[in-house]
């Protein structure tokens, strides 16, 4: 991370004060820069100039800041924190904050604790400093991608006829764990037949049947960075139109990749994609965007639009993920992540993407 660089894209902040409040409003930069990869650090601040980073936290999560040796200021009460924020701040009177990391609430008490200072927002210098990952983020998200892709290659052994898609989700959840996963990235989408049909389906009790496809959607989390993979599988020999369906959506990806390269458009990508499906009897039937940014958050930023000009650039991750939907009778979707290159991408899940009758 360049930390530089974010103070020159703001050349009238002083000091960047990045709050992780919790639940509710939990900031995934503050763990970007500080790279912490363990605890939860709810109610803690990092506070950025040119030449330092400063962690301010509490009790709790004492030790693991000082594993990391990081530049630790400790407190016990809400009184001493505030004590901390307006000492490390005291000789500046412009502070960068990040608004979309921050309550309403959150932010008018900030201001209630620093009344003689000015809040810049600077989030969207911060979403760009994200956007390009250094060679320690690109290690953790292959890590991610290497664990999705082991228990991918797995699921055609997990199904049975007559599990349910939350069993089938469980299963998947369990095998990522066991192979490094501190958690998933997200909920597991585990979904047969015409539950297929439906991009975001949420885990239901339908039974696998016999010549019914089956979409999984899943993705792990590795020291906090993400991966996102979705494979489709058919359970018995399904029909002509599910297997074309299929192909369709494979030789699409295929057209998504081939289209990726530091320099492209991501509109440029969707379109490629979406050429090839809406060249084929699926017209109309791809109805979402090709990919989005992974990073810390699974939907780091939008990347593969048909709806929106962005210019790729090398170590950008984004996934790849075409998919055809037909209501009452199912869905294929098969998703990728992968690292920008200067002359492509380096697709970094590996988990079989050829068409599987188990």
């Amino acid at each position: 991370m360049d930390v530089e660089k974010l103070f020159d894209l703001n050349q009238n902040v002083e000091g960047i004060l990045i709050y992780n409040g919790g639940e509710t409003s939990n900031d995934p930069s503050f763990f970007y820069f500080t790279q912490l990869t363990r605890g939860l650090f709810e109610g803690s601040y990092v506070y950025l100039t040119r030449k330092n980073l400063k962690v301010i936290t509490s009790e709790l999560e004492e030790e693991t800041a000082r594993s990391e040796e990081l530049d630790v200021e400790v407190f016990s009460t809400g009184k001493k924190r505030d004590e901390i924020l307006k000492a490390v701040t005291r000789d500046v009177t412009f502070i960068g904050i990040n608004y979309s990391g921050l309550s309403h609430a959150d932010y008018l008490s900030l201001k209630d604790k620093l009344p003689d200072k000015e809040f810049i927002d600077v989030g969207e210098s911060i979403s760009s400093l994200r956007q390009i990952k250094s060679e320690r983020e690109l290690s953790k998200l292959k890590e991610a991608a290497k664990i999705v892709s082991v228990v991918g290659d797995r699921i055609p052994d997990m199904l049975k006829e007559g599990m349910t898609e939350n069993e089938l989700a469980a299963m998947v959840n369990y095998e990522m764990m066991k192979n490094g996963a501190s958690s998933p990235s997200f909920d597991t989408i585990a979904a047969f037949g015409p539950d297929a049909a439906e991009p975001h389906f949420s885990g239901g009790n339908r039974k696998l049947r016999k010549g019914e496809v089956v979409l999984v959607d899943f993705g792990a989390k590795y020291q906090r960075y993400c991966s996102d993979m979705t494979r489709s599988y058919f359970f018995g020999k399904p029909d002509r139109e599910m297997e074309e369906m299929y192909e369709v959506v494979f030789r699409a990806q295929d057209a998504g990749f081939k289209a990726i390269r530091s320099g492209a458009n991501g509109k440029i990508a969707d379109g490629a994609a979406r050429e090839v499906i809406d060249s084929s009897r699926f017209k109309g039937r791809f109805i979402h965007s090709l990919g989005h940014g992974v990073g810390l958050n699974v939907h780091d930023h939008p990347a593969l639009s048909s709806q929106y000009d962005f210019f790729l650039k090398e170590n950008m991750v984004v996934t790849v993920e075409p998919g055809v939907y037909i209501p009452k009778k199912g869905g294929v979707r098969i998703e990728d992540d992968v690292v920008v290159t200067k002359d492509g991408c380096q697709i970094i899940t590996s988990a079989s993407r050829e068409l599987q009758i188990v």
